[in-house]
This record gives C-alpha cells, sequence and structure tokens, in this order.
C-alpha cells in the first residue's frame, strides 16, 4: 500500500478519535476517490504515491469551483464548507509554486525543447507539465505556456 494512502487512513482515524468531523468527512471522502481509481479498469490494483497525489489533487479542485459555485449562487455556509474540505486536501498535496517561480520553469522547459511557435503548444505544455510536477494547476501552466508562446 502507497504511504501517503497510509497516511490518509491514520489521519482519519485520529480525526476520527478527536471527533473533528470535517477532517474524518473529508479524508472518507479522500480515500473512498483513492479505491474508486483503483477498481478502475480491468483490475484492481494498489496506486502508486503520484497516482494517489493525482486523485488527491482532483478532489481538492472540485472542492475549489464547488465552493466558487456556491458562493456564486448566494449559499455562503456550503462555500465555506467546501473551502474549509479543500483546506484539509491541500495539507496533503505538494506546495503551490509562486507566479515567479512557475514563469522560470516554464521558460526553461520551453528552452530545453526549443517551442517558440504556437503550433507546438501540445509538446510544450507536456514540457512545461514535466518541469512542474504537479506543483501548480495544469490551467496556471497553460496559460503561462500560452502567455511565453505569445498566444
Amino acid at each position: 500500500m502507497s504511504t501517503l494512502k497510509d497516511r490518509l487512513t491514520a489521519d482519519m482515524r485520529a480525526a476520527l478519535k478527536a471527533r473533528d468531523e470535517l477532517t474524518t468527512s473529508t479524508l472518507r471522502m479522500a480515500l473512498a476517490a483513492v479505491g474508486t481509481a483503483e477498481v478502475a479498469g480491468k483490475a484492481k490494483r494498489e496506486l502508486s504515491d503520484d497516482e494517489v497525489l493525482a486523485v488527491l489533487t482532483k478532489e481538492a479542485k472540485k472542492r475549489r469551483e464547488a465552493a466558487a459555485a456556491f458562493a456564486d449562487a448566494g449559499r455562503a455556509e456550503q462555500a465555506d464548507k467546501e473551502t474549509a474540505e479543500g483546506a484539509v486536501l491541500d495539507r496533503y498535496l505538494p506546495k503551490q509554486l509562486a507566479e515567479q517561480e512557475l514563469t522560470e520553469l516554464v521558460a526553461g522547459a520551453l528552452a530545453a525543447g526549443g517551442f517558440t511557435e504556437k503550433s507546438q503548444m501540445g509538446p510544450a505544455m507536456k514540457a512545461a507539465q514535466a518541469a512542474v510536477a504537479g506543483r501548480a494547476e495544469g490551467g496556471r501552466v497553460a496559460a503561462e505556456v500560452r502567455r511565453q508562446l505569445g498566444l
């Protein structure tokens, strides 16, 4: 079993004992999503830490989007709950890159690959995503790649 999944399970048990309902429910949801990802496909398999991290990143993004939707609909209480759940998940995600760090990493990836034209957006994104290694959302990376390619 992956160490990140073990950590999620241990933290959920600790939150359960501490009667921390928000953390318990959030980690249960995260572990359920990991379990669903494990059984997706033809055969059940254990996810690596990177795959578990990808599942947690998706779940955190869902929470941010839901919080924004609830806030726009005037449901502040539900938006606050989604934001709090996102904060719990953020504890398990790598620290997000600052704008300056993202700019430098993308510039380095584009220079290393020799990407200069807008027709190279696909390969440029692949190189940039590899350089960023999950420390920034795909939308931020794509926007920076577009900016640097002059799109």
